[in-house]
């Protein structure tokens, strides 16, 4: 029997049109977060939050050594940027803590490191978007051969897609188109871009096939897909997937 919280919590996010699942998996999924204090860097810690990330913050590297242990998190961000630094030694020191310990860094425009150091390195300016669309595949999966944005659990080896409460076998194809989508959820895919890709041709000069394709996709992840909530259509440039 579910408490009545979970209840309530659930009742609520549907009346949002919000993703049950998207967040009872998102708020167990735990950020060690290393970030400075100067203004003028973007501190995206909030922003996780309200993305549904259980996050934790330090503020230096003394710090997050003494709350590894304690907080056990799935993922590090070192925002060495914040820092004014170039993280290497914290990402150093926390794979002589834990060599498996998957750490995204953070650097400024104007500073170089091995691409060795971290398992995701993003150089300033991006969107908090693209900073919880590079966490989510270093995130415990279901399976390596399950992959998943919000309410939606694509499993490739299976051929089938889940997506509140639908279970739906799909083509090669299909597979494809919805694979790329995930890996850029909440991005624009260009149109040609993805048609090129998963039609694997640089002939781009008919593509209504795939707006047929994208028409079967919905039918299998969207409650209507007249009115898609997930699979939106940008008008003139591509597809998002919105999850």
């Amino acid at each position: 029997m579910p408490s009545i919280a979970i209840v309530l919590l659930t009742s609520i996010l549907h009346i949002r049109n919000f993703p049950v699942e998207f967040f009872l998996f998102m708020k167990n999924a735990k950020l060690l977060i290393i970030e400075g204090k100067h203004a003028e860097i973007p501190s995206f810690a909030s922003d996780l939050q309200k993305k549904g990330f259980d996050v934790v913050v330090t503020h230096n590297g003394i710090e997050a050594a003494k709350k590894l242990e304690k907080t056990s998190p799935h993922v590090v961000v070192v925002n060495a940027a914040s820092m004014r630094s170039s993280g290497v030694r914290i990402c150093q020191a926390l794979r002589e803590q834990d060599a498996k310990l998957p750490i995204i860094l953070i650097i400024s425009s104007r500073v170089q490191v091995d691409k060795d150091v971290a398992d995701t390195i993003l150089s300033l300016p991006f969107t908090v978007q693209k900073l919880a669309n590079r966490i989510r595949p270093l995130l415990p999966s279901d399976g390596k051969n399950v992959i998943h944005a919000g309410a939606i659990r694509l499993d490739l080896e299976h051929r089938r897609v889940k997506c509140l409460g639908k279970n739906t076998k799909l083509t090669p194809r299909l597979i494809k188109i919805l694979r790329l989508l995930i890996e850029h959820h909440g991005e624009v895919v260009e149109r040609e871009a993805l048609f090129k890709k998963v039609w694997e041709t640089n002939y781009t000069g008919d593509t209504r096939t795939l707006d047929v394709h994208i028409s079967w996709l919905r039918r299998a992840i969207e409650m209507d897909p007249e009115h898609p909530r997930f699979l939106k259509t940008i008008r003139g440039i591509g597809y998002r997937l919105d999850a």
